[in-house]
């Protein structure tokens, strides 16, 4: 027979205490109040069809795709129906509080920041040896090797290797500053010196410079980044007053 565990609300906060998550715990609270009151003091309101459509969303996302899957869910995390319909009324309400304090402001946000939204596809071969990377590397200039074969003979990580060292599309803060200053400054085609950085030389191939375009992927991120900003902001400048025995 299974031994039945019971655990009280109060051993739940103890819980938090000794594993040091009151904090965390405590910022999302404030952040919801905020959320709140924000929402409040500029009218914003959720609609019923909002609601279902975020909740439909929600389930399709989590593959709730029957009751009794809603229900085990609900059930893991002690949720009630109630407690679910309040979960999903506050994203809608997060969702339009920051559409109306930031999304007139996205566009000339990725205007004035473009470039550090530029994205690089790239070729990597990272050897200890740094002689041997500057050897490598006037090989490449002359054509006596080329860094396929580089890559194919160096490169130690099975997986890399196959992939000659490919590193796929990146953004700047992506790669380490130095390797972000040089790949941005380059002409590609290119194959750049190698860069040192504690014990490696870093090869690099930069096959091409990508200029990002702002699509609704690159819309929502930079509305999800000004909005967190300024919710990290208020919660800087508020007094978080806390009630635990």
């Amino acid at each position: 027979m299974s031994e039945i565990v019971t655990i009280s609300s109060d051993a739940i906060v103890r819980q938090l205490k000794l594993s040091c998550q009151i904090p965390s715990v405590t910022n999302a609270i404030a952040t919801s109040q905020i959320i709140a009151r924000k929402a409040e003091a500029c009218g914003i309101e959720v609609e019923p069809n909002e609601l279902q459509q975020a909740a439909d969303k929600f389930r399709q996302e989590n593959h709730l795709l029957s009751s009794d899957a809603t229900w085990s869910w609900l059930q893991k995390y002690g949720l009630s129906l109630d407690d679910f319909e309040e979960l999903i009324y506050d994203t809608v309400l997060s969702s339009k509080l920051a559409r109306h304090l930031f999304a007139n402001k996205v566009e000339p946000f990725f205007v004035e920041r473009q470039l550090d939204y530029s994205q690089v596809v790239m070729y990597e071969i990272v050897l200890r040896d740094r002689d041997l990377a500057m050897e490598l590397f006037y090989a490449l200039q002359e054509n006596e090797i080329s860094f396929w074969e580089v890559a194919r003979q160096y490169i130690q990580e099975p997986e890399l290797r196959r992939s000659l060292g490919y590193r796929g599309i990146l953004s700047r803060a992506e790669l380490k500053p130095e390797i972000s200053a040089a790949v941005f400054a380059s002409h590609p085609p290119q194959i750049l010196k190698p860069i040192i950085i504690s014990k490696n030389a870093h090869l690099i191939f930069v096959e091409e410079l990508l200029q990002r375009q702002l699509d609704e992927e690159l819309r929502a991120q930079i509305l999800s980044d000004l909005f967190s900003d300024w919710l990290t902001q208020q919660i800087e400048q508020a007094e978080l007053v806390t009630s635990l025995k």
